[in-house]
């Protein structure tokens, strides 16, 4: 390409459940120049089959995608290249989601999205964070960086024997007398331990305690 060429825009694929959300940023993304949205998909699975077929350089991810495949699996899958039908390297993916607890961060980052963005940010800061993203620099709001560098000074205490049974109850659906009966403890106990499980996971949901286990191969 010449000197005096201008660059390829950067290639965008939109992923969200959420239609006007979309229909919102294909027009925000489109009267941008040097980005070109190329693809919308409303589910996980639809953002692997469609970013074989467009090859964006960069797909933003939701982390909340209703049922079926969850933000932070497709984006492991497109960060690896394990869209359907590729056989080169995946897009980079730059999360934009409403969510910024610990476990979220975490969780995406782990998976590979090279950036994490909330939607509340600026136009401005969006474009920032996409041209960054398409350079392979890692883009961030500033209060997920926080969260980031809180984390890495104080990182969580590991998990006790004991809590590391109980989730391996909480994965298997166990209620909480069921993991009481089963582990030989009180009611009062397990729902003690699961508040310091939650603790340490950033987390406060079960469902959100077994999903960052799972991510940081905490069970068995």
């Amino acid at each position: 390409m010449s000197p005096l060429e201008p660059s390829p825009p950067i290639r965008l694929l939109l992923c969200d459940d959420h239609a006007v959300v979309r229909a919102g940023l294909r027009a925000l993304l489109s009267s941008t120049d040097g980005m070109e949205v190329v693809g919308e998909a409303g589910s996980g699975e639809e953002a692997l089959a469609l970013a074989a077929r467009v090859r964006p350089d960069v797909v933003l991810m939701d982390l909340q995608l209703g049922g079926g495949m969850d933000g932070v699996t497709a984006t492991r899958r497109l960060s690896s290249g394990g869209a359907e039908g590729s056989g080169s390297a995946g897009p980079r993916v730059l999360v934009l989601t409403m969510f910024d607890t610990d476990a979220d961060i975490t969780r995406a980052i782990e998976a590979g999205a090279t950036g994490y963005l909330l939607k509340a940010e600026r136009p401005e800061e969006l474009f920032a964070a996409i041209r960054d993203a398409a350079s392979g620099r890692t883009a961030l709001s500033a209060p997920v960086a926080d969260r980031v560098l809180a984390q890495m000074r104080s990182p969580r205490p590991a998990l006790s024997e004991r809590e590391r049974d109980i989730l391996r109850q909480l994965a298997l659906g166990l209620g909480n007398r069921e993991i009481a009966r089963a582990l030989f403890i009180s009611e009062a106990t397990v729902k003690t331990h699961l508040g310091r499980i939650y603790a340490k996971l950033g987390v406060d949901t079960r469902a959100g305690a077994v999903a960052v286990a799972g991510e940081r191969r905490l069970l068995p």
